[in-house]
């Protein structure tokens, strides 16, 4: 029997860094996980939309606020497949994973501007840690693609 994983392509999609004013990396937990699943803001691309519109689009769907600027754009995609286990359940089963163009930012607003009761809430918590805390809160099978961005933009972030 063919691996049906292997044709299903992978969904465009975008991630943020979000650094604080001290350097500190936003992240929150997942609603809709049994596990404790954390993780940088990050959602598909639309249609013909521009990845960094869809960062900001992204964040203000997220967090309830886009107020950031972009300090380094990650130079081309990086991927990652989802768990056996999850093929066919998400994104209505017709990706195998994600391909996602990473964007740092530094955050200009307040905490109390964020705000994660948005129209389709996707987190119930949120908090700052260290960029060496990243790949210890994040799922098993995300971890690889933090790790390379913790490696890319963890220099940058200082």
């Amino acid at each position: 029997m063919p691996d049906n994983r292997a044709m299903l392509p992978y969904r465009p999609c975008v991630g943020i860094m979000l650094l604080n004013g001290t350097g500190k990396v936003f992240v929150a937990r997942r609603i809709d996980t049994e596990v404790e699943a954390w993780q940088m803001p990050q959602g598909g691309i639309e249609d013909g939309e521009d990845p960094l519109d869809a960062a900001y689009r992204e964040m203000e769907e997220e967090i309830g606020t886009n107020n950031a600027e972009v300090m380094h754009e990650l130079d081309g995609w990086l991927k990652y497949d989802l768990p056996e286990h999850l093929i066919g359940k998400i994104w209505k089963g017709k990706y195998r994973g994600q391909r996602m163009k990473w964007y740092l930012m530094r955050y200009l607003g307040q905490d109390s501007d964020i705000n994660l009761a948005t129209a389709e809430p996707e987190f119930c918590t949120w908090k700052w840690i260290d960029i060496s805390e990243l790949t210890h809160v994040i799922v098993e099978f995300k971890r690889p693609l933090y790790a390379k961005l913790v490696q890319h933009f963890g220099p940058k972030s200082l």
